[in-house]
């Protein structure tokens, strides 16, 4: 598979293929400020965790997603991040499905997750380009998508129904080959280096 999942590390956080392993972890991670009843995302409940591994690595086995585990410094699993929506044949990916427990949001292990999945999308997978999604309304999201200098193509209104019923307006952001360069020099700033 073009995208598969393979050891990605940082100086401060580490995606690994994402394992049945890691469910304990993840389960203690999801109950960290009750994500999951956020209405606008979708974060699996703690007790949810293993099915949601299990629909993730059918996903894999499909072709369609490279799913993995967000480590810390000390090797806990503290999130879940992923390519998705996976189109080798124009070489076109979406970094989604992430969640962080609440306790690590805004440390900076966002920004350094992203930087290893931008950097392996661009430089090894020879991506020309790399698309996240959000909820309209999700501006903690937003803002961090657009922190990392992706820039917004539009809104697919009405784009999804979620599991209360309501239509999801989606935000598509983008980062294309010729901009990785500045892109990848902005990020190396974010992180101090």
């Amino acid at each position: 598979m073009w995208a598969s999942p393979l050891p990605l590390t940082g100086k401060t956080v580490s995606l690994t293929p994402l394992l049945p392993d890691h469910a304990s972890d993840l389960a203690e991670a999801a109950a960290d400020g009750d994500l999951h009843r956020l209405w606008y995302t979708t974060v699996p409940a703690p007790q949810d965790i293993g099915t949601e591994i299990n629909r993730r690595l059918a996903l894999q086995d499909s072709g369609s997603m490279a799913p993995f585990a967000i480590l810390d410094s000390t090797g806990r699993a503290v999130g879940m991040t992923t390519y998705m929506n996976i189109d080798a044949a124009n070489r076109r990916l979406e970094i989604g499905s992430t969640w962080y427990r609440t306790s690590v949001q805004r440390s900076g292990i966002n920004t350094e997750c992203k930087f290893l999945l931008l950097s392996h999308a661009f430089e090894t997978l020879n991506a020309i380009a790399v698309e996240f999604r959000t909820h309209r309304l999700n501006r903690q999201s937003r803002a961090a998508i657009e922190r990392l200098g992706a820039q917004l193509d539009g809104i697919l209104r009405a784009h999804m129904i979620l599991a209360n019923g309501t239509q999801r307006d989606t935000a598509v952001y983008s980062i294309t080959a010729s901009e990785w360069p500045t892109i990848r020099a902005h990020l190396l700033h974010l992180l101090g280096r």
